[in-house]
């Protein structure tokens, strides 16, 4: 990556974006450390929402001090050693004691990319101080849903359709400035592809958030199938759930064939950041395929798209891109898989 992110910095990002690492190895590199050090600032207030340990008031207070930071309207230290010392994950330890560091390689950039920067965190950590006020007092006991698809479909946009405007925009301005292209579509379809990849991620972990007295599936649509929050708790109801459940499915397949659009209309030259965006989203119709055949109610199920198959994915669509027709075919292959709920493993 380029100088704007020290090694430590650097190391930090590697040890704490997991499977995001793969896609931001592969940017070039006239973007790399950009969309990086966003990452790596998300993935900081994202830390500071999920410490379920410290009460929510406490965590809501210090996420907005990292905004008021971020967005340059304060300038006072930051030390969240009480809230580091919570973690049960080394990095995000060290990631919350290097916020500073953080916070410094912000001001390297340019203005107009500090602004962009800026903007997407804003939009980020207004959906995760929305979860922690909304949530506040949640538990298994005490199971809070959101209560419709414009609330669901609002903060799937807040957390992640977002991203999508921002990298358009950060590609655009430093890749392809020069470029015929429809940029307000592609920012339309850019955030359709990051509210795909975040009702994925939604359903997938449903049992799990439920068990945290988090419900993001609508109370009103879970009402009209004679089900409640709590249901969701037994295996049983998973038939009666079904049709929501798939219904939600189906919008998050379509917005990712958005994302599939949008990954094809950045010019064709730009091989690097069309295997960035295709990524995803082949592993997200993947996990769309599994879920469709697993026990989604079952917290012992972790469902989810094999490291080797993942690898798989990531070899073919290098050795396709090449041939347009091959490369075309990535999408629709995982896609039939997704609409029959076949198993290609």
């Amino acid at each position: 990556m380029s100088s704007e992110l020290n090694d430590s910095l650097q190391a930090l990002l590697k040890a704490t974006s997991r499977s995001f690492y793969l896609t931001l190895r592969v940017l070039p590199g006239a973007i790399q450390s950009r969309i990086g050090l966003a990452y790596l600032l998300a993935r900081t207030t994202d830390t500071i929402a999920d410490t379920e340990i410290v009460p929510p008031a406490q965590r809501l207070e210090a996420l907005q001090r990292l905004q008021g930071r971020i967005s340059g309207q304060t300038s006072g230290p930051l030390n969240f050693g009480q809230l580091a010392q919570q973690q049960a994950v080394p990095a995000e330890k060290l990631m919350l004691e290097k916020v500073e560091e953080s916070l410094s390689a912000l001001g390297k950039f340019s203005d107009a990319d500090q602004e962009l920067i800026r903007a997407v965190l804003k939009t980020i950590t207004s959906g995760q101080e929305l979860d922690l006020q909304r949530f506040a007092g949640a538990s298994d006991a005490k199971i809070i849903a959101l209560q419709s698809e414009a609330e669901l479909d609002d903060y799937t946009y807040r957390v992640a359709g977002c991203v999508g405007g921002f990298w358009t925009k950060m590609c655009r301005a430093h890749l392809f400035p020069n470029a015929t292209i429809d940029e307000s579509q592609l920012i339309t379809d850019g955030i359709r592809f990051g509210k795909g990849l975040q009702l994925v991620n939604i359903l997938r972990d449903l049992p799990v958030d439920l068990r945290k007295g988090r419900c993001y599936l609508p109370a009103e649509k879970l009402a009209e199938i004679n089900l409640s929050p709590a249901d969701l708790l037994e295996s049983s109801n998973e038939s009666r759930l079904r049709p929501l459940y798939n219904h939600l499915l189906d919008a998050a397949e379509s917005h990712l064939k958005a994302g599939w659009v949008y990954t094809n209309c950045l010019p064709a030259g730009q091989m690097r950041v069309r295997l960035a965006c295709a990524w995803p989203i082949l592993i997200g119709v993947r996990t769309i395929s599994r879920l469709r055949s697993g026990r989604i109610l079952d917290p012992a199920q972790c469902i989810k798209v094999p490291r080797n198959e993942v690898k798989w994915m990531m070899l073919r669509s290098v050795l396709s891109y090449p041939f347009p027709g091959a490369w075309q075919k990535q999408f629709e292959f995982h896609g039939k898989a997704v609409a029959s709920g076949a198993d290609l493993a």
